[in-house]
């Protein structure tokens, strides 16, 4: 449904996106995920017919966002990061608009506004001036205006941004209903985001797509870098040098606790095999006495912070390579 293949948009020397490649399966959640300031809002831009980019090429439904803008923009719903919503209009009154701008017609058009209304929860808003409603309900009719004309694409640009927690919530309940029917993407530099409401994954950082997988790949390849957290009373120095000699124990770190003679370690492993017994063996055996022994699993933030960390050294090491051949 959506096809982006090197794109890239430069201002004067600096490359606001490079060499962007991804996909979007009709009816998929797409999360968009980056640090501020990695490309993403410009990449939604360049997708929605908002700005044009300096290369690449775009599809959406079928159809090149350059060549054929005007279709594209017939077959996209967009909620940029700051809702384009009219204050001094009612929210019945502003979807009304809209769906006239977007060439629905009589009954369709009150047709669409109902329903639009009515899956973002709006119903009971419908006469309120939009510059009285919460930020959360502001979000909602943001969300309502692009989806009113039932487009087959949602670009959503930081939907959550700014809301409360209950907000957040609810927002996210709404994109994950709008799924199957519709295909979205997601931009967002919100972790919890993307692992709640995501089918895949691409990361974004310095304008660049790092990496694209579904959340669950993306985790299970650091789910070998998991470990345990142990709670242990005793010699933790001498056991420190027996866990090391477990196989698939890779690190072992021993945090003090000045208040008692507890100490907390956190084992590293590096293999997929199951040794929380043996761990558990050896602390017992050597009369130690265990009081808490918790599995530690790699979660999208350590996947997020891994590849940006990643892309930053390798960045670094092409740094230094161009240096030293110039020198």
């Amino acid at each position: 449904m959506i096809e982006v293949q090197h794109l890239s948009k430069i201002y004067g020397s600096t490359h606001a996106i490079e060499d962007v490649d991804f996909y979007v399966e009709k009816g998929e959640i797409l999360g968009f995920l980056g640090p501020n300031g990695a490309g993403k809002t410009t990449t939604m831009r360049i997708l929605s017919g908002f700005i044009p980019a300096s290369a690449g090429t775009a599809k959406i439904a079928g159809y090149d966002v350059h060549q054929q803008s005007l279709e594209v923009r017939r077959n996209i719903g967009y909620l940029p990061e700051t809702p384009p919503l009219y204050l001094d209009m009612t929210v019945e009154g502003f979807l009304k608009f809209v769906a006239r701008i977007k060439g629905l017609k009589g009954s369709d058009r009150q047709s669409r506004v109902n329903w639009s209304m009515e899956r973002c929860q709006l119903q009971d808003k419908r006469k309120v001036l939009i510059r009285k409603l919460s930020k959360g309900y502001k979000q909602r009719v943001g969300i309502a205006q692009a989806i009113v004309h039932d487009p087959p694409v949602i670009i959503l640009d930081e939907p959550t941004v700014g809301l409360d927690p209950k907000q957040i919530i609810e927002v996210r309940n709404l994109i994950k209903s709008l799924a199957g029917e519709h295909t979205l993407i997601l931009s967002t530099h919100i972790l919890p985001e993307v692992s709640m409401t995501c089918d895949r994954v691409a990361i974004i950082n310095g304008g660049k797509v790092v990496a694209t997988d579904t959340p669950e790949n993306l985790m299970s390849h650091l789910t070998a870098k998991g470990g345990y957290e142990i709670e242990v009373e005793g010699d933790v120095f001498a056991l420190e040098k027996m866990l090391n000699n477990i196989p698939g124990i890779s690190q072992v770190e021993i945090k003090d606790n000045s208040q008692n003679q507890r100490h907390t370690l956190l084992l590293t492993t590096d293999s997929h095999q199951e040794i929380g017994k043996d761990i558990a063996a050896l602390i017992i055996n050597q009369g130690l006495d265990l009081y808490e022994m918790k599995r530690t699993r790699a979660t999208l933030e350590d996947v997020f912070l891994n590849v940006i960390t990643e892309e930053s050294a390798t960045e670094i090491q092409e740094e230094a390579k161009d240096s030293e051949q110039t020198l």
